[in-house]
């Protein structure tokens, strides 16, 4: 069956729109943290495996960080352990770090994959403990106490933050055209395995690597003006005094904080993309418009 003139002539649009792009990224590295809807839907997951596979085709390298609450709060659910959190941040002892191991670096790490494999491309699946990529230290959480003279201290165990990131094994992978996929788990010097915020892993990730994008998956449509409006195209500075006027606030604040981090440490963009459009990172690298908020380095994004 063949296409008729105007269908034929929106195609051939769509496909000359993307051939600058393509051009420009190849041989460049794209780290994509990935979670949300786009992680539990089927179709949404269908579409992302496909749009990493096609950037690898391309000569784009991607570098895919993701998530997994929910599931680590099912099985703990299933295991009857409860889930404890302090200012978002979930409570890790020992045994529900031992989960955290089980469902990031196992269960949900090789779906991804797999469904990556599926589609054509060369998935590894990695956490941060492999090749000791990612050295961790532990988060420490204060609160202040009006009783007490000094900030109140909060263990809330082996939850982590980057120390450092060696990103040989990356590199290695990148240049076998293999797609690396990484579960946000750090190793301390003492051995200890660490939880780490996977938007925090892909935006230090990003500014190792020198990354030309950073791209954060959300179930929100990217960064909204107090009237609603999507706004994109923004400077550092200009983050910056949305924050101060309280434009960004709220559960915004961290993954703004991310991009920022990776644009002033480096990386060319970072994009904040809504998950629940069909092949979102796709219509971002490849199309005009784009689908999210784009914040730029003060070099040319």
């Amino acid at each position: 069956m063949s296409l008729d003139a105007s269908r034929a002539g929106e195609v051939a649009h769509v496909l000359s729109e993307a051939l600058p792009y393509i051009q420009r990224f190849s041989g460049r590295t794209v780290v994509i943290k990935y979670g949300g809807n786009a992680m539990v839907d089927e179709a949404l997951k269908s579409g992302f495996a496909r749009d990493v596979v096609l950037m690898k085709l391309v000569g784009i390298n991607p570098v895919v960080v993701h998530g997994g609450g929910p599931q680590i709060g099912s099985l703990l659910e299933r295991i009857g352990k409860e889930s404890r959190f302090v200012d978002g941040m979930r409570v890790t002892d020992s045994e529900t770090m031992d989960v955290v191991e089980m469902v990031l670096g196992g269960l949900v790490n090789k779906e991804i994959v797999n469904l990556i494999n599926r589609h054509g491309g060369r998935a590894v699946g990695l956490t941060g403990k492999d090749g000791g990529m990612i050295r961790a230290r532990k988060m420490t959480m204060t609160r202040e106490n009006p009783e007490q003279q000094a900030p109140e201290i909060i263990d809330i165990g082996h939850v982590g933050e980057v120390d450092k990131i060696d990103p040989a094994l990356v590199h290695m992978l990148d240049g076998g055209d293999f797609i690396p996929v990484v579960a946000p788990i750090g190793v301390g010097d003492d051995g200890a395995s660490y939880n780490i915020n996977a938007d925090l892993v892909a935006g230090k990730l990003a500014q190792v690597l020198q990354a030309e994008k950073l791209i954060l998956l959300t179930n929100t449509s990217g960064l909204l003006d107090k009237s609603g409006q999507l706004l994109t195209g923004l400077s550092a500075a200009e983050v910056d005094t949305l924050i101060a006027d309280g434009t960004i606030h709220g559960g915004m604040l961290p993954k703004i904080g991310c991009a920022l981090d990776a644009v002033n440490g480096g990386v060319r963009s970072a994009h904040i993309i809504d998950g629940r459009v069909p092949h979102a990172v796709m219509l971002e690298l490849f199309t005009d418009e784009g689908v999210g908020t784009l914040i730029r380095s003060g070099r040319r994004a």
